[in-house]
């Protein structure tokens, strides 16, 4: 381990003495801009209202407060209801609406914004406090508030928090009434999902997080890497001597983990496996009365709080009062870690920030009028948007980008001479050499996905889906004994050949169309991955990059066929892995300890972490053991069976023992590779644990190794890498644009005669690449608009849902005698509408979603077949039973 490190060290030496021009400038801690909207209405400004955004309309309700003088004055709770619309027409932009107000004065409850409208839950006035929740809709035809009552909370609660998880809502902390001496330790949960059925609405108690009762708790929802939570923060209690404790700790709940059928609410007692509560690392300071919300898809922005300063002393001070922080504290939630930052324009403290929209980066942050020292309000409005910062790329980076484009094209240009035919164009002449092709499956299977999805999985949570990519290697001699021969035998151009031998036309044509949906989607995910990286980098927009990628793709693709995009591929493959390397050195000498550092953080926040033992009833929804390796089989074999992509390189080759020997190449390139891709997404972990300021709270978590490549890579290195992120990208979209041709080509077209010469073939091949690469294009502009928060997950659901089918139809042909065409077509039909209903009403791990779609397939189809007339002319050769002529149909 030692020489590894100094090797490491050597290396990154040598490196940074090259060409060390990197970007040391410190990163800002400056995190938001802010505007002010128009004030409230109150002049006076207050306290402990509630508020959300319903129908595009901010809505103010209740809140307390103090006349003037303050000091000599007593607090008044107030019914007003203020509605806040955007009025394009006016001077200031909004306008603002009064009139209505609550049943009763009411304040420092909590509330949520929903589509349905703003949840009110609790609250106190001048006598008592509430247990009512009731919900505040703006009817934008009408221009009036609209309220409807909900279930009561458990007890009554003021001074608590909520936040909301989908259509659930989650409520703690809080008093039952004026003194800290009965915060309470509560953790309940109502569901909306059935609204319109009020009788099923009702509140659940969930078991309370491990510390101590509390009031004027934060509470916020965050993406952990895994699944979204719940965050409790901060806050203060009474101690047993009567004191006032100041909190800063943090809990995490994960309702992923979280079995209601474990959890005892009368004894508090929960039972199940594992624990959904988690400890975190706790705030720098209090921030009592502070407000939180999350930012992008993995931090949480917490605004002002008390941090303690100056308590019991406000009657002595009075008008002198400091007033509170105005510090933002800036939660990373994967990486555990805290940022400062004195950025915000005002104090307020019992308030709500609330989110004017859905988008969590680009949709303004409101923080409404609240308390800005003892007694004294504010009416400031404050609209805030997180700060997106691009590096612009230097003429040496892009001179280098420029290069590698410009070598893919002339490979292009080169190979379309010597496309005589549509045997040349689809086959590459069968010329291809034995480790061209097997470096070209290599890149096909695993791409964009393995530059920049599967670092930022590792990044996100672990090492458990390793065991997905080593399914590849364990199935190799599994797919050499019992699948290349058929596809050999037949001789075919495309692998669904072989279903019309076996079965019949239609499941042909049902399996081909099948792959050619499922590749435009795998283009459209592969060509938005690598536009995260370039768009970082570029002035260039995301959209942008996506055309960028799909045009060149397309120009070289349509151009050379597959024998140039085998030739790339190969090449993409070094630059590929010679990019990670590159990276994975540099980030570990960016750690503090270097690779000892490396090893020790990682290992202590368990990111080595391979294998979940779990074997429970509800472990089928988990990424258990035998979820991974039964998934990751099934995910490996629908390309290596049916994956017209892969089948095409074992038919460029000349012989079946050259096409073992690809098989055998990518296999084996795929273990080195993963330990690489793992560990840079691994060390991406520890890095921005040291360095946390240095995440940038608008990049999506897939994009965390592209932000590392346009912010940490030295000039010129910078660009060596992006081009390995082209490299990735391209080698995959270049495929799926050939295959589909090839698949559209052969299947649809060959078979009827509709062309005659192979001069009206090669013209059409030419033209179905660009038409399928123009669709990928459009389709990827789509995934671009939408929040995917892991695009390995988004990849898996497609893979699972339309290729796991494909793979039964082979496995069906393959493996029986007994299958027939009928039976087959059933089981194609049935199992897809199967699949899609264990995806859609179950809990089933996406993983799962291929293996499930290949036994669906084989079991239905082998049954229907049972009742249908026996074919077994329609068997010989075409089975492991009957490869060598031998007709054994009866014995299976």
């Amino acid at each position: 381990m030692k020489i590894f490190e100094k090797l490491i060290y050597v290396f990154v030496l040598f490196l940074s003495i090259a060409c060390y021009a990197a970007n040391d400038e410190a990163v800002s801690p400056r995190y938001m801009d802010w505007t002010e909207l128009p004030e409230l209405p109150d002049s006076l400004g207050r306290a402990g209202m509630f508020s959300g955004v319903h129908n595009d309309a901010l809505i103010l309700a209740g809140g307390a407060n103090f006349p003037k003088p303050v000091w000599e004055s007593d607090k008044q709770w107030h019914n007003d209801i203020y509605v806040l619309t955007k009025a394009p027409e006016s001077d200031s932009g909004f306008q603002w609406h009064t009139g209505f107000s609550l049943p009763r004065p009411l304040a420092y409850g909590a509330s949520v914004s929903t589509e349905h409208g703003v949840v009110c839950m609790g609250g106190n006035d001048s006598k008592r406090a509430y247990s009512d929740v009731f919900m505040l809709s703006w009817n934008p035809q009408s221009k009036t508030i609209e309220k409807k009552d909900l279930p009561s909370l458990p007890s009554r609660c003021v001074y608590g928090d909520a936040a909301k998880i989908g259509s659930r809502i989650y409520v703690a902390g809080g008093t039952t009434g004026r003194g800290l001496e009965t915060a309470m330790k509560n953790f309940w949960c109502l569901d909306l999902s059935q609204i319109d059925e009020p009788d099923n609405l009702s509140w659940q108690k969930l078991p309370p997080w491990p510390g101590s009762p509390r009031a004027f708790n934060i509470t916020a929802v965050q993406h952990n890497g895994r699944t979204d939570c719940i965050y409790i923060m901060s806050g203060r209690a009474a101690s047993k001597e009567g004191e006032v404790k100041f909190l800063k700790d943090v809990y995490e709940f994960n309702p992923l983990v979280f079995d209601p059928e474990q959890y005892n609410p009368d004894t508090k007692t929960y039972n199940g496996p594992l624990d959904p509560w988690r400890k975190r690392k706790s705030l720098p300071s209090s921030v009592m009365a502070g407000t939180a919300i999350g930012v992008g898809q993995s931090h949480i922005f917490v605004f002002g709080g008390a941090d303690g300063s100056f308590w019991g002393l406000e009657n002595e001070l009075k008008d002198d009062h400091p007033g509170f922080p105005k510090k933002i504290y800036v939660y990373h939630t994967i990486t555990d870690t805290w940022v400062e930052s004195d950025n915000l324009p005002s104090n307020q403290v019992t308030t709500n920030a609330v989110r004017w929209g859905d988008d969590m980066v680009n949709d303004p942050i409101i923080i409404p009028s609240g308390e800005v020292r003892p007694r004294v309000r504010s009416a400031e409005i404050w609209s805030g948007k997180p700060l997106q910062i691009k590096k612009a790329i230097g003429w040496i980076d892009l001179s280098t980008i420029v290069v590698y484009l410009g070598i893919l094209l002339g490979v292009g240009v080169f190979f379309s001479f010597r496309n005589k035919n549509s045997n040349d164009y689809f086959r590459g002449g069968q010329r291809v050499p034995w480790f061209v092709a097997g470096l070209s499956i290599f890149a096909t299977m695993l791409s964009s996905i393995t530059f920049i999805a599967i670092p930022a999985k590792a990044f996100m949570t672990d090492w458990v889906y390793f065991w997905v990519n080593m399914c590849a290697v364990v199935l190799a001699p599994f797919v050499i004994i019992f699948f290349l021969p058929f596809f050999r035998k037949i001789d075919a151009t495309s692998a669904y050949e072989y279903l019309e031998k076996r079965f019949n036309r239609f499941v042909r044509l049902f399996a081909s169309a099948s792959f050619i949906f499922f590749q435009i989607g795998r283009m459209a995910v592969v060509m938005y991955l690598p536009a995260l990286a370039l768009a970082a980098i570029t002035p260039l927009s995301q959209i942008q990059c996506i055309m960028a990628i799909g045009v060149l793709s397309l120009i070289y693709c349509t151009m050379g066929g597959l024998e140039a995009v085998v030739w790339t591929d190969a090449i993409q493959t070094f630059i590929l892995l010679g990019g990670a390397f590159f990276s994975f050195a540099l980030i570990i000498n960016g750690i503090e300890g270097g690779f000892g550092g490396f090893l020790e953080t990682a290992s202590a926040d368990n990111k080595f972490h391979l294998v979940n033992w779990d074997f429970s009833s509800v472990s089928f929804a988990t990424t258990a053991l035998w979820v991974v390796v039964l998934g990751g089989l099934g995910q490996q074999l629908v390309p290596y069976s049916s994956d017209m992509a892969v089948v095409q390189r074992y038919m460029s080759v000349s012989s079946m023992k050259f096409a073992k020997k690809s098989i055998w190449t990518n296999s084996i390139t795929i273990i080195p590779a993963s330990i690489l891709f793992f560990g840079v997404g691994t060390a991406l972990f520890v890095f921005y644990k040291d360095n946390p300021a240095q995440i940038d709270p608008t990049f999506k978590n897939d994009a965390i190794f592209p932000l590392f490549i346009a912010r940490e890579l030295p000039v010129g290195i910078a660009g060596l890498v992006v081009a390995g992120v082209f490299a990735a990208a391209q080698s995959t979209v270049s495929t799926s644009m050939n295959s589909t041709a090839t698949a559209f080509v052969t299947d649809f077209i060959r078979p009827f005669s509709l062309l005659k010469g192979e001069k009206a073939f090669l013209r059409l091949g030419r033209i179905m690449t660009f038409t399928f690469g123009l669709l990928g294009v459009v389709l990827a502009l789509l995934f671009a608009t939408s929040d995917i928060k892991s695009l390995w997950d988004m990849f898996m659901t497609i893979l699972g849902l339309m290729g796991g089918v494909m793979c039964g139809l082979f496995c069906l042909g393959i493996f029986t005698t007994r299958a027939n065409g009928g039976g087959a077509v059933i089981g194609a039909i049935l199992g897809a509408a199967g699949l899609y209903c264990v995806q859609k009403y179950t809990d089933v791990h996406l993983l799962l979603y291929g293996t499930i779609g290949i036994v669906l397939c084989v079991v239905i189809g082998y049954a229907a077949s049972l009742f249908m007339p026996k074919t077994p002319e329609k068997t010989e050769g075409l089975t492991v039973h009957t490869l060598n002529g031998k007709n054994t149909w009866s014995k299976n």
